[in-house]
């Protein structure tokens, strides 16, 4: 990931374990997940393809036996946190992308988004 472009986006203590925040990062929404367990994040398309609206960020957090997953506030289609997949049709997933903590800040690196 040496060639990726890490931006600088919030505090880790900006947000609350359990719960999303939409970024604007190089015209991309991102949807940041902060883990029920606050520690891990994640970072994936804030855009849901089934309403069609930038709403990712608003879902609820949680687990589906074992998996990470937010579900989608509209229709309630759940995505894999790890992977962008739905879980609910194999045939639809979202993008994710690099992110890290460092010195208790959040970045994401857009640039180099995972396709899935």
């Amino acid at each position: 990931m040496t060639d990726s472009t890490w931006h600088d986006v919030c505090g880790l203590d900006d947000l609350v374990p359990g719960t999303g925040v939409a970024a604007l990062i190089e015209d991309e929404q991102i949807a940041l997940v902060r883990a029920c367990d606050g520690v891990v994040v994640y970072a994936l398309s804030n855009y849901d393809p089934f309403s069609r609206a930038q709403v990712i960020a608003r879902g609820i957090v949680g687990d589906r036996s074992g998996v990470p997953k937010i579900a989608s506030p509209i229709y309630k289609q759940n995505f894999d946190l790890c992977t962008g997949q739905c879980l609910d049709d194999a045939t639809v997933s979202i993008e994710t992308y690099p992110v890290r903590v460092v010195a208790g800040r959040i970045q994401v690196a857009v640039d180099g988004k995972r396709s899935t």
